[in-house]
């Protein structure tokens, strides 16, 4: 039977941020493209990132090289290095395409007078090469990319949708996905999209813990749906933890861009002396697993709520115009960073690991991509490098629109996907019970599976996580959808798959650090788990 309220389209990308919608703009003038957003086409992840993108534009004191050893260096051994190498020579490319759609990096003037990007520093970076927009590049990219996709006839945006399951054709040996479900919030209904090819820019899944810096959709929807769908996921245990997010009641999970260290903040304990010099020779510009460490170690021994980023020694004219957006904010709640300390504590920021892919971002199955932040692609290893996530974006967006286009000709439209079943559910009246769950599985991610763990805490957690799959799936076989209840569902799932793989890794390596096994292994290999 088919369903009434299908959509069809020749490629399907469920995600709006950066790797999205730049997918999307690199597809439309050959073939029509549908974009869904589970909120406001703004919403997400890249709007809220503030560092800023790496390339390498200054080729007389730096190099492709150099951006590959920094990053290699970074992901403590595990990133690959053919994807490290293919992301660092495609970055200026992709940049300057960004440029082209009109985002506005910040410019400076030479010691001649001509004018140039300007370029900063951040954490494990060797030399300046990040391209940023002030302290907002995040929304700088946004913003200019959802201008362009609003205006171009082939692209079709579906705001307030999310994405349910994927769906395969089972009359075919290699099972190629042919489209997915969607939840239509507004109307309450689930609806269909048809599609030659389905591409997965659903972003990360650190809304798993009950501390992140991510907005409420980063809930890994992308990651359940593929390997519910029979796609290998790898080194989820990765997820790297940023050092400092504002600790304040009135602006919970705000960043404080690393970019602020970069330009010369010190990391100071409550009674005003600095830390990081005693953790590492980089002091405040070590890899960010290195800083979150540290942070955490101070907390605890001293049994303090946070820790102090100042920059307050720097020119007030100096601060206010390199972060503008950070001045403005923290003024806001009565802090002036120009005259005081930040408080900071460290929030689930970002998820290395992901969906398996290839330099195309071509998945285990067939039509199926998946770029950005849902993927892995070796790129990360052990903790990613600050600013290559959003590069990783636009890199595999052109790598992966370019690899559709080559097969497009070839490729038929599928058939019509059966209609969504809800005859055997009905209304809920135990909402109460996802919002309990959601609360119990954030908390023992953070106390569990968290900047420091232990085999008993990961096997208590895996305990809790496979009751509360029980319970979540149980309640999902019987009532109608919600999103709250998907979103609850992909968590729990992405839990799973954070566990296990933190309990496959007898070692401590990069953003995972457990006190059972606190040296590294000698030949790290990639965490790879199979459905």
């Amino acid at each position: 039977m088919k369903q009434i309220n299908n959509h069809e389209t020749d490629v399907v990308v469920i995600g709006s941020g950066a790797a999205g919608l730049s997918l999307a703009l690199s597809l439309a003038e050959h073939c029509s493209v549908t974009v869904i957003s589970k909120g406001s086409l703004k919403e997400g992840s890249t709007l809220y990132a503030q560092g800023g993108i790496a390339a390498v534009f200054d080729k007389k004191n730096d190099s492709i090289e150099s951006h590959v050893e920094d990053t290699l260096a970074a992901g403590g051994g595990l990133c690959d290095r053919d994807a490290v190498h293919y992301t660092a020579s495609n970055a200026k490319a992709c940049l300057k395409w960004l440029i082209e759609q009109g985002v506005p990096f910040d410019m400076e003037f030479d010691s001649k007078g001509k004018e140039r990007y300007h370029l900063t520093r951040e954490g494990g970076h060797s030399h300046r090469r990040i391209l940023h927009a002030a302290d907002a590049t995040g929304k700088a990219v946004q913003t200019t990319l959802v201008s362009q996709v609003q205006s171009h006839n082939n692209i079709k945006l579906l705001e307030n949708y999310n994405a349910i399951d994927l769906v395969k054709d089972t009359e075919c040996d290699i099972q190629p996905v042919k489209g997915v479900y969607v939840y239509n919030r507004l109307a309450d209904k689930v609806e269909t999209i048809s599609a030659k090819f389905v591409a997965l820019a659903t972003g990360g899944a650190s809304k798993v813990y009950l501390y992140t810096s991510n907005p409420d959709v980063s809930s890994g929807d992308g990651i359940a749906m593929a390997w519910r769908a029979g796609c290998r996921v790898a080194n989820m245990e990765f997820n790297q933890f940023h050092p400092t997010s504002l600790y304040h009641p009135e602006l919970q999970n705000f960043l404080i861009t690393e970019a602020m260290r970069g330009e010369g903040a010190h990391l100071k304990r409550p009674d005003g002396t600095r830390f990081m010099p005693d953790f590492d020779e980089r002091e405040e510009l070590a890899p960010r697993d290195i800083v979150a460490r540290a942070i955490d170690f101070e907390m605890k021994r001293l049994g303090a709520n946070c820790v102090y980023l100042d920059i307050s020694h720097k020119d007030k004219d100096f601060i206010i115009e390199h972060f503008p957006t950070i001045y403005a904010k923290c003024l806001s709640v009565g802090l002036d960073i120009t005259k005081e300390p930040i408080p900071v504590v460290p929030a689930a920021h970002y998820t290395c690991g992901g969906v398996m892919t290839d330099f195309n971002g071509q998945t285990d199955l067939q039509n199926l991509y998946a770029i950005g932040e849902v993927a892995y692609t070796g790129l990360h290893g052990a903790n990613r490098m600050a600013s290559n996530s959003l590069l990783e974006c636009i890199v595999f967006a052109h790598a992966a629109a370019k690899d559709i286009l080559s097969k497009l000709e070839k490729s038929q439209a599928p058939d019509g996907i059966n209609q969504w079943d809800e005859s055997q559910v009905g209304n809920s009246d135990e909402e109460v019970v996802i919002t309990h769950n959601w609360h119990e599985l954030r908390l023992f991610m953070w106390d569990y599976v968290g900047i420091v763990r232990s085999t008993k805490r990961l096997e208590r957690a895996l305990r809790r996580v496979e009751l509360l799959q029980q319970e979540i799936q149980e309640y999902y076989a019987n009532f109608r959808v919600s999103n709250n209840l998907l979103e609850l569902r992909n968590l729990v799932q992405v839990a799973e798959l954070i566990i296990r793989s933190a309990l496959e890794r007898k070692e401590s390596r990069g953003l995972h650090y457990t006190l059972d096994y606190p040296e590294q292994s000698v030949n790290p290999t990639p965490t790879v788990l199979k459905p």
